[in-house]
């Protein structure tokens, strides 16, 4: 873990370090005040490279890290930090972003915990909405970018109620038949991971990965009940409990919406932020839900559904089993 800044410090002779406002494995946040525009203050995101790779490999991090914070910068949405800045002393590289006045999603669903009640639905549906916007917009930039941590606690609403999806950690780029580094190297937070993002190299992320962790983090919003993780899911699947059997308030279609972005395989889930956002708010009919577990009908449907000559030797089986019972009653 990097030793962190001092208060007081200044950075590049512009950025004097307030305090550290969060911390990671590679580096911290701090609230900063920018000396070149008074009254301004920002976050500043640390990113130390691991000094054990080889020159070669934080090279091609430093090289990454440049790319993808010149991406980042480009970016002009109301519910994302502006990225205004990004620099390099010694080890380390800086992004410099709004500060984002307010409470995360995560203190506020330990609030309603605290107090044994639940957030208003209609609340969260706002929240949702804003959610969807700023996903949308990373998801149709060129390439697409991919959050990879959609999270309660990266999601902070403002005084005036404006929705801001914080932390560019490990924001990818989607860039067709390469493997991309991203910023931090890192897989999310095991709690709003699809099972594709395990991988850690990527490759089979895409904006559906998202998805899932939307459907997750509204989950634990509405719920106040963390989410079981995509892993225990796969082994256990009746281990995540239904929404409405935790927070009955919650309506039908919010629950069956919220379900169907949590659905493992990411074929199942729906197809971008927006069409997720249709569904969750009202404007579109949702589709059925893939069925998890077949009934015994179901599963002698498909089977005859099947070719000619499994039905036959299912038939074969079948007369087999009779005649040796018959026999045995005589």
């Amino acid at each position: 873990m990097p030793v962190a800044l001092k208060a007081g410090e200044i950075l590049r002779g512009r950025y004097r370090i307030c305090e550290r406002i969060g911390q990671g494995g590679m580096g911290n946040i701090y609230l900063a005040d920018d000396l070149r525009l008074e009254g301004r203050q920002c976050a500043l995101k640390e990113v130390e490279h691991d000094r054990s790779v080889s020159v070669k490999l934080l090279k091609e991090a430093r090289q990454q890290f440049l790319h993808e914070a010149t991406v980042l910068a480009r970016l002009d949405h109301p519910n994302l930090p502006k990225v205004s800045d990004f620099f390099t002393i010694g080890p380390r590289d800086y992004l410099v972003m709004d500060y984002i006045p307010g409470k995360d999603l995560r203190l506020r669903i330990l609030d309603a915990r605290q107090k044994n009640t639940f957030l208003p639905e209609a609340d969260v549906l706002i929240w949702a909405s804003q959610l969807a916007d700023a996903l949308t917009y990373l998801h149709t930039q060129v390439p697409p970018l991919v959050h990879r941590d959609v999270k309660p606690s990266n999601l902070k609403i403002t005084p005036n109620g404006l929705l801001k999806l914080v932390d560019f950690g490990l924001v990818k780029a989607l860039v067709p038949d390469e493997m991309t580094v991203t910023v931090i190297q890192g897989r999310g937070t095991a709690l709003y991971t699809p099972l594709e993002q395990y991988g850690g190299d990527g490759l089979h992320t895409d904006i559906r990965s998202d998805i899932y962790a939307f459907g997750c983090t509204l989950y634990h919003i509405l719920t106040t009940n963390p989410p079981t993780d995509a892993r225990e899911r796969f082994l256990h699947p009746n281990s995540l409990p239904d929404p409405r059997k935790v927070n009955p308030a919650i309506s039908l279609r919010t629950e069956r919406a919220i379900l169907w972005a949590m659905e493992l395989h990411p074929n199942d889930r729906p197809a971008s932020a927006d069409e997720f956002r249709q569904y969750l708010i009202g404007t579109r009919e949702l589709p059925p839900r893939p069925q998890v577990q077949r009934t015994t009908r179901d599963s002698i449907n498909q089977m005859m559904k099947g070719r000619p000559e499994q039905i036959l030797i299912w038939a074969m089986v079948g007369l087999f089993i009779v005649s040796l019972l018959a026999s045995v009653i005589h």
